[in-house]
């Protein structure tokens, strides 16, 4: 066996300097390892020798990337190439939008550990509306509340949570709870940054895809990003016009369901099972026992199905016994899934989005489905002043929608709402429960996660035996098992 680490990602910075210590050459760029891979499957030299013949005739594994993608539809070998881009000074609202490709890394400006500035992106449309000046006085406004209840909060939770304030290592841990709650008030206009990393397969996808946008700042950052990626791998970026099917679908769509709208007021339930797979835990159980046999799945499942409650249950605890709080649960718990109705804010929105695994489809925000007000910004008198912004806010947002058929939206804030479909399997919910059930997480999106986790419970007991945030995973276990797992998570 001989194992080659091929190549990796390097700072562009460093290339550019070696670039200006040796002589010109044409062999920078991740195309000779897509075309080298793209031959292993009919070319029998070992993988390193084509690698250094894609070095050696740049030119040619181009022509080959470009044969392999675009007549012959293998646009795997795309995958190969992998970009890295720093994203500076885009707006969260921006940000959601291209954090909708599920493939690539993303690492993001946090709100929550990071003291907001002023700084915000005014869009084109709003320029071009001649509402800049309304949209800059209320982002403003809130910034300025922002502030106000930042260094309101800061004490608060020091002296709420005085046994960890008198340990210096836990005080940015609550002057964290403070910018938390503080940002709600905070638009989507607001400057992030984020580092990206995806391959050339995706790229193309995204580049596509923003070609149909009609926000112009989605509009920039995709010409920006495609002349960066062009000019490194021409070969392997091809399909980037907008098409029909990204430009139309969805607008005749909202077209055909014009008619059943009506708003029908705010829901009670934030959080609402709309659908799950029936009969979950013996489908598991049959999935486990295909798995682990030699029988069709019909087999199993009608074994399951004769399975006592109390077989079930011991079938699924050996399936468990030895899991610890870092474990996932067996890839069969992928075959039962649950589908929620969900209205959460901006703020919790930005968290659930990053579990890429799970499929996800939003509406735009809405003003009239309320927003969500973080119960310290209650405790230390502030709601009457947040709600004051709030419908400052939504003033702002009414006069720009008179003329603005995109755009409106930069001026909400990470407390509105909006309605989201989110399908997940058993084995991801497992993963969400531990990271955002946990103590540590996020209320918002704790308390939206522990709902979750609750209706799930209802209608597969078994499949959810041991759910629930790492922190009371060992009293979860205990209950089970009788005993304590091996390992208990940090504290």
């Amino acid at each position: 066996m001989k194992v080659i680490l091929a190549g990796y990602n390097i700072d562009r910075e460093v290339i550019e300097d070696l670039k200006k210590n040796s002589s010109p050459r044409e062999d920078i760029t991740p195309e000779t390892l897509s075309a080298s891979y793209a031959r292993i499957s009919r070319d029998p030299r070992p993988v390193d020798k084509l690698r250094a013949v894609a070095r050696d005739e740049v030119e040619k594994a181009r022509r080959s990337n470009k044969n392999i993608i675009f007549k012959m539809g293998h646009h795997s070998v795309a995958e190969h190439a992998v970009f890295n881009f720093d994203i500076i000074g885009v707006s969260r609202l921006a940000i959601e939008e291209i954090e909708k490709f599920r493939l690539c890394s993303y690492t993001e400006k946090s709100q929550r550990y990071i003291t907001l500035t002023d700084d915000f992106v005014i869009p084109d449309e709003v320029k071009k509306s001649g509402k800049k000046d309304i949209f800059i006085r209320t982002i403003k406004a809130q910034n300025a509340l922002y502030h106000k209840i930042y260094k309101k909060l800061k004490p608060y939770f020091f002296e709420k949570h005085r046994e960890m304030a008198k340990n210096p290592k836990k005080h940015s841990i609550l002057n964290g709870w403070a910018k938390e709650d503080a940002r709600y008030v905070a638009s989507l206009a607001t400057e992030g940054q984020l580092g990206m990393t995806v391959n050339a397969r995706n790229l193309e996808s995204l580049i596509r895809r923003f070609a149909s946008k009609k926000l112009a700042e989605l509009e920039e950052f995709n010409q920006k990003i495609y002349t960066l990626a062009k000019e490194v791998a021409p070969s392997i970026i091809l399909f980037t016009e907008a098409g029909d099917f990204d430009s139309k679908t969805y607008g005749e769509l909202e077209e055909k369901a014009r008619p059943f709208e009506g708003f029908t007021g705010k829901r009670k339930e934030l959080v609402s099972l709309v659908d799950f797979t029936p009969e979950a835990d013996k489908k598991l159980i049959a999935s486990l026992i295909h798995t682990s046999s030699s029988l069709p799945y019909k087999k199993c499942f009608e074994r399951a199905k004769h399975l006592s409650p109390k077989e079930r249950r011991e079938f699924l605890r050996t399936t468990f016994k030895y899991m610890e709080f870092y474990d996932f649960p067996l890839r069969e718990f992928e075959y039962v899934s649950l589908t929620y109705d969900l209205t959460i804010s901006a703020s919790c929105f930005a968290q659930l989005k990053r579990h890429r695994m799970a499929t996800l489809t939003a509406q735009q925000y809405n003003p009239e489905l309320g927003v969500t007000i973080p119960p310290s910004i209650e405790e230390i008198g502030q709601k009457n002043e947040f709600m004051d912004i709030m419908d400052e806010t939504n003033f702002t947002y009414s006069i720009l929608k008179e003329n603005m058929d995109f755009g409106a939206e930069y001026v909400l804030t990470n407390a509105h709402r909006r309605r989201v479909l989110f399908k997940v399997n058993a084995r991801e919910l497992y993963h969400i429960s531990r990271l955002r059930e946990d103590a540590t997480a996020q209320w918002d999106i704790r308390r939206t996660a522990g709902e979750m986790s609750r209706l799930a419970k209802k209608v597969m007991p078994l499949t959810c035996l041991l759910i629930g945030g790492k922190e009371t995973f060992p009293e979860v276990y205990k209950k089970v098992y009788g005993r304590s797992p091996k390992f208990s998570p940090p504290k």
